[in-house]
């Protein structure tokens, strides 16, 4: 459509506002009520060219201009398809226009906005709403406004952040942005308004060029993002970890290094078992990078094995004694595993895994040290970009992945967390992670390289949380890191029977997301201790990013933090190219901290790991995960890439349903899911954990306030917590399950009778959280959901009347119940007498 143009007309102007439609970035370092304007003249030749352009292909300069700010307003939600508003050069009221920005030319770009400006003018006179109906546009505002009707003035409505506006003044045309500060600082209009000359100019250069690989950032904007939001450089030393160990045993030998139950090894004592073991590989024939598997409980022996292998020049392949035997031997096979390191009576387990691989190599603890092998350092050559170890984690498609990761990103993320948690000489860190959570190796080792001391904590002790704190406490433990469901634990436990815990400065949550809530209430109860927010993923060498605080921070959420010294963050689009400041993107990481990929496993290496674009000889891993820069240099996490699904025909993120749902009051935790009715329909259904259960309409009400008709679930279900799967996350798959349980009817249903069975039944329903009159006096508690963190939940519910072993041994209601009446019993006869 072709327009006349006229002096001191407004062409167009872009009204941007928070609610149903897309989002963009915002940015503001000092968040401030107000409004600020920002005005730069577009220069001459840029004119010249979008009007050259609009007549070279028949369109009106309005579409030249508004195919220029859908590129902007893209890039700055994170969206490919932008829902603005239209108003005619006739006049009338705004109508809505979605456009397209997807894949394709920016002279493709320039059509779509040119049909989709063309196709509305045929609905001028429709009503906004029915027009909005038909879109699927949801919100009671537009939030941006293409306005061609050449008003001199758009006013900014309340809930509106930014307006844009072209105008011709004479033989000039200027471009005016209006915003709200508290939203958009002068900087971030500065660089909104350099995205939409820069987006003019890619356009009218190379109209055939793509305009999904072509960068709206300027070279400073770049260059902050790549560089200044990187991790403070630290110079490392030439050294490896069991080196930096080494030199700690010289210094002071006969310091305690380890601690165990009632076993403890000095410096000297763990060096010199280390030092058998490792010869003992090498007399079997370990070569570089060999990959030895070590199954063993979590003990002093573990702990020599582990560095061990480090020692030797070998590959660290952490198993659990009490994995599947298919798994362990899938386990071994996948990594080319040939030595096995164990213990006696391991399990079963790996027999039958060894059974099915006659090459591997079994080797005891007892039999090595048995040997006649030196004790002292066997200084072999271990360089920086040897690899260290492999830890096997879930994948999307269900089958394991064997990420591997060197010295180097071992060592530069044991000196930030050593760093950012203070560890220092003599410190305690207590190791409470399970051998296959990469977490477990900073917690085993950390300590060693600065002259500290590492507490094994036995298992059942973390499930017992009375045991549990007396731990802390009597082992002096310094450093604690544990995930969030289990801080809420702890924190219940202090909270209810309050003490001191004298020597612990820092506790680092890791594994899910850490609710404000949580932060609250542990500053309430320990504001002397600070908190860490710890982000990272295996295949980073574990933690990049680091939240330290010593107070509730002023966000709704909390953030991920900085990143770690030594590695660089990115938030990039699909073309691996930075977004802008503060909006959506996918989570990238380059540098020492990224490892080698996956094991055997060329395909899925290729998809996550591949040489950085911006660094030259990095490697960069795509994380999968989605997350923001905010103004003060801190990553926030928005959501797995992964995590679509269609309801009704509408494309749905769970991740944006989520984090709205964590926003609502009382809602500690949350997860959405997808259930399918016995029809064959779907719906969303929402579980959340909190303290106690919330009015599903006001829940509803709440989520309906941000989000369209379609995506607020229709179900909902409150859980004193949300089971995890086995690496600390929430497991979905266990929803999804529970959601279609849940939608049945229980037909045998047969009420508690007596006074034990209903307060057992009161606190298992507050622990399960389901409604105590759903709980049978025939339900079996790990039946209905329960699991080991829910079952010391219980027992603390139940004023440790029961504890874990016999919820474990009696799961069934009406046992339980006997138990307490057995219990209460003694108690009884002691009164009477």
């Amino acid at each position: 459509m072709n327009t006349t143009v006229n002096a001191d007309r407004e062409y167009w102007s872009g009204v941007l506002a928070a609610g149903g439609f897309s989002e963009i970035a915002r940015w503001s370092l000092d968040p401030a009520p107000g409004v600020a304007e920002h005005e730069v003249i577009v220069p001459d030749s840029l004119v010249a060219s979008a009007q050259r352009l609009a007549g070279e292909l028949e369109v009106s300069l309005s579409s030249v201009l508004l195919a220029a700010y859908a590129k902007v307003i893209a890039a700055l939600s994170g969206e490919s398809d932008v829902v603005t508003g239209y108003v005619s050069g006739m006049g009338g009221q705004a109508l809505p226009l979605r456009l397209s920005t997807g894949h394709g030319s920016w002279r493709s770009l320039l059509r779509e906005a040119s049909r989709a400006e063309c196709g509305l003018m045929s609905h001028l006179g429709f009503p906004v709403e029915d027009l909005r109906r038909e879109l699927g546009i949801a919100g009671p505002a537009f939030e941006t406004v293409f306005d061609a009707t050449g008003s001199k003035e758009v006013a900014l409505a309340e809930d509106t952040v930014l307006s844009v506006h072209v105008r011709r003044r004479g033989d000039r045309f200027t471009l005016r942005l209006r915003h709200r500060t508290e939203a958009l600082d002068a900087a971030a209009a500065a660089r909104i308004a350099g995205y939409h000359l820069t987006a003019l100019e890619l356009l009218t250069t190379d109209s055939y060029a793509d305009h999904g690989r072509d960068s709206l950032l300027s070279q400073q904007e770049m260059h902050f993002q790549l560089e200044g939001l990187a991790g403070p450089r630290r110079e490392l030393p030439d050294r490896r970890f069991h080196e930096l160990f080494e030199q700690r045993v010289v210094a002071h030998p006969d310091a305690v290094a380890a601690v165990h139950g009632d076993r403890s090894w000095t410096y000297r004592e763990l060096n010199a078992r280390a030092n058998r073991l490792s010869r003992a590989l090498l007399a079997r024939g370990l070569c570089r990078e060999g990959v030895v598997a070590v199954v063993a409980e979590r003990n002093l022996d573990w702990m020599a094995a582990v560095i061990a292998v480090f020692k030797a020049g070998g590959v660290y392949l952490p198993i659990e004694p009490h994995f599947p035997g298919d798994r362990i031997a899938s386990t071994l096979r996948r990594a080319d595993c040939r030595l096995v390191l164990t213990e006696r009576g391991s399990t079963e387990t790996l027999d039958q895994a060894l059974g099915s691989l006659p090459e591997a190599q079994r080797v005891y603890f007892d039999t090595a040290y048995a040997e006649d092998h030196a004790e002292d350092d066997l200084r072999m050559e271990v360089t920086a970009d040897q690899l260290a170890y492999i830890y096997f984690t879930s994948g999307s498609t269900g089958e394991p992945k064997g990420a591997m990761c060197e010295h180097a990103g071992m060592l530069n993320h044991l000196y930030a967390k050593i760093g950012d948690l203070e560890i220092r000489e003599g410190d305690v860190v207590a190791q409470v992670a399970p051998q296959c959570f990469d977490i477990s190796l900073w917690q085993l080792v950390s300590a060693l390289v600065v002259g500290g001391r590492t507490l094994l904590v036995e298992q059942d002790v973390v499930l017992d949380v009375e045991r549990f704190v007396d731990k802390i406490v009597d082992r002096r433990v310094g450093v604690l890191q544990v995930v969030p469901s289990y801080l809420e634990v702890v924190l219940t436990y202090l909270e209810q029977h309050p003490r001191e815990l004298p020597d612990l400065h820092c506790v680092s949550v890791t594994g899910e997301a850490l609710k404000k809530e949580l932060a609250q209430r542990w500053f309430a109860s320990k504001p002397g201790i600070a908190l860490v927010n710890a982000y990272g993923l295996t295949e980073t060498s574990d933690d990049t990013n680091h939240e330290v605080m010593r107070r509730v921070p002023d966000r709704e959420r909390i953030p991920l933090g900085p990143a770690v010294n030594n590695v660089h963050v990115y938030v990039v689009d699909e073309n691996l190219m930075p977004v802008p400041l503060g909006a959506p993107g996918e989570i990238a990481f380059s540098g020492v901290c990224v490892g080698r990929g996956y094991i055997n496993d060329p395909e899925r290496t290729r998809q996550a790991f591949m040489a950085d674009p911006h660094r030259r000889g990095e490697r960069l891993y795509r994380a999968g995960d989605f997350g923001r820069w905010l103004p003060e240099g801190k990553l926030e996490f928005l959501g797995r890439r992964d995590s679509q699904v269609k309801i009704r025909g509408f494309r749905i993120e769970i991740g944006e349903i989520e984090n709205t749902l964590l926003r609502a009051p009382g809602v500690r935790d949350g997860a959405v899911v997808v259930a399918e009715r016995p029809d064959g329909s779907k719906h969303l259904v929402a579980f959340y954990a909190g303290n106690n259960p919330l009015e599903v309409s006001a829940l509803q009400d709440r989520l309906a306030e941000s989000l369209p008709e379609y995506m607020v679930p229709t179900t909902y279900h409150w859980r004193e917590s949300l089971p995890l799967t086995g690496n600390g996350k929430i497991n979905k798959k266990a929803l999804v399950a529970l959601a279609a349980e849940l939608d049945t009817v229980e037909a045998d249903y047969h009420a508690p009778s007596t006074p034990a069975e209903r307060r057992l039944a009161a606190a298992w329903g507050k622990v399960l959280g389901v409604p105590a009159e759903q709980v049978g006096r025939w339900d079996n508690f790990f039946d209905r959901g329960g699991t080991s963190l829910s079952a010391v939940k219980l027992a603390i519910a139940l004023d440790r009347a029961v504890s874990l072993k016999d919820i474990t041994l009696n799961p069934v209601l009406t046992d339980l119940a006997g138990l307490l009446d057995s219990a209460a019993a003694p108690r009884s006869a002691q009164l009477t007498h």
